[in-house]
C-alpha cells in the first residue's frame, strides 16, 4: 500500500501533524507546507490560488476563519440544501463549516470535527464572535467520528485525508454516519508516479501534504471499497512543488454517494 509510513511510527505521525496545525492555529506557522523544500509564503499563495473560493464568500464569514490551508472548495460542489446536516472533516479554523452554514441555513446544522486543540478554540471563537449558532465543532479524530451512524446528510473535507495514515478507516466513517443517498465531497492531494520513500518517510513531509498522498487511482478505489457509489472526480489541478522528474502531486475534488 501506497500509503503505508515506512519506518515511520504512526503515533509519531499523528504527533507531528498536531503539533503542526496547532502552530498554524496560534499564528506561528503560516501555511500547512512551509517544511517543505518551497518557501511557505510561495506555497501559501499556491494552497490560496488552489482553492477556488469566490472571494464573495469569503467576505460573508468570519475574519480569521480561512487560514489558506485548502486545496479546493468542497462546499460549492457538495449540493447542500437547506436544512441539511453537514459533516466537516477537519474543520480547522471553520472556514468550510461558515461556508456550509450559509448554504443549509437556520434549520440545518454544520458539525466540524477536528482533532486539534488549538484549532477547536479558534473556530468556536471565530462563531461565537460571529453570532453563528448553527454550526458546532467537536474534538475527535478522523478515522473515529464522535458522530451518530446514519445521521448526516453531506460531508465535505479540504485537504485533510491525505494527512490520515489509515484512509479506509477514514472513508469507512465517513460512510457509516452517511445518511443513505447522503454524499461526500472532498478536495485532497493525491500523487501520481513513484514517489521516493525518502519523502514517504519524513515526518516533516506529513505535515505538508506530500508523504501522506496516495496515487490518485489507488485513492477512488478506496473509497470506492468504502462501500461508495458513483465516485465523479470534479477538479484534477497539478503543482509544482515537491515534483520530481518522474512523480508529482495534484489537488483532486472528489463526489461519491452512499
Amino acid at each position: 500500500m501506497a500509503d503505508e509510513p515506512g519506518k515511520v511510527d504512526l503515533k509519531t505521525i499523528k504527533k507531528s501533524v498536531e503539533e503542526h496545525y496547532s502552530a498554524v492555529a496560534e499564528g506561528k506557522l503560516k501555511s500547512c507546507c512551509e517544511t517543505s523544500k518551497v518557501a511557505g509564503d510561495d506555497l501559501y499563495n499556491i494552497a490560496t490560488q488552489a482553492s477556488g473560493y469566490d472571494p464573495r464568500d469569503l467576505a460573508e464569514i468570519p475574519e480569521g476563519a480561512n487560514l489558506g490551508l485548502g486545496c479546493g472548495d468542497p462546499t460549492t460542489k457538495a449540493d447542500l440544501q437547506p436544512g441539511h446536516t453537514v459533516l466537516d472533516l477537519g474543520s480547522g479554523a471553520g472556514v468550510d463549516c461558515f461556508l456550509a452554514a450559509r448554504r443549509v441555513g437556520p434549520q440545518g446544522r454544520v458539525i466540524g470535527v477536528d482533532m486539534t486543540d488549538a484549532m477547536l478554540a479558534r473556530a468556536r471563537e471565530n462563531a461565537q464572535r460571529s453570532g453563528i449558532t448553527n454550526v458546532e465543532f467537536r474534538k475527535g479524530e478522523i478515522e473515529n467520528l464522535p458522530v451518530e451512524s446514519g445521521t448526516v446528510d453531506r460531508i465535505i473535507s479540504n485537504c485533510v485525508i491525505n494527512l490520515s495514515p489509515d484512509k479506509a478507516r477514514v472513508f469507512g466513517e465517513a460512510f457509516r454516519v452517511l445518511k443513505p443517498g447522503g454524499a461526500i465531497t472532498i478536495s485532497d492531494i493525491v500523487s501520481y508516479g513513484p514517489v521516493p520513500q525518502a519523502i514517504r518517510a519524513d515526518v516533516e513531509a506529513w505535515a505538508g501534504c506530500a508523504a501522506g498522498a496516495l496515487e490518485r487511482e489507488e485513492y477512488l478505489g478506496v473509497i470506492r471499497k468504502a462501500g461508495f457509489a458513483v465516485v465523479t472526480v470534479l477538479k484534477d489541478k497539478p503543482y509544482d512543488y515537491r515534483r520530481g522528474p518522474n512523480y508529482g502531486f495534484t489537488s483532486i475534488t472528489v463526489r461519491a454517494v452512499k
